[in-house]
């Protein structure tokens, strides 16, 4: 296993491992199918409103779900585990099967909830139980126009 494959746990360890990371803890969660710089900006810009950052990702089904295309994930949760993994700024990584992260953030009970800023606050899975714990919640601005489905799109007009 390369080291970075450490910091993937499932959800049902997730609880266990959160206790060794240092607080206030981040959470963030998404789709991360083709990794790019809109991606790793706002997951450095997300952890750098705490010690530690979770992130929890969306199942291969539960993007299917989200409509984004047929042929979407393009890369497998495995995959987007070990990548999204990889990153320094990552302290831990895990998914979940559901429509949205709720079940993750119940478990790990985050000091701060941050979403991207196509997220308003009052909009945020979650943001009534964080903010009911006395933790904070934040849309973070993007600073680099990019998605995915961008991307996509260019690579097929070419």
């Amino acid at each position: 296993m390369v080291f970075f494959e450490q910091k993937i746990v499932s959800p049902g360890q997730c609880i266990e491992r959160i206790k060794l990371l240092s607080r206030p803890l981040v959470f963030t969660n998404g789709v991360f199918d083709i990794l790019h710089r809109g991606h790793v900006t706002y997951l450095a810009q997300a952890r750098s409103l705490g010690a530690s950052l979770v992130v929890a990702l969306n199942s291969d089904q539960s993007v299917k779900r989200l409509g984004k295309g047929e042929d979407r994930p393009i890369n497998s949760l495995q995959d987007r585990l070990a990548v999204v993994a990889s990153l320094e700024a990552v302290s831990l990584v895990t998914w979940f099967e559901e429509d949205t992260p709720l079940r993750r953030i119940e478990d790990i009970l985050p000091d701060v909830l941050v979403k991207g800023g196509d997220w308003s606050v009052d909009k945020i899975v979650g943001a009534d139980l964080v903010k009911a714990h006395g933790g904070s919640v934040y849309s973070v601005p993007f600073e680099y126009d990019r998605s995915t489905t961008q991307l996509l799109s260019r690579i097929r007009r070419l």
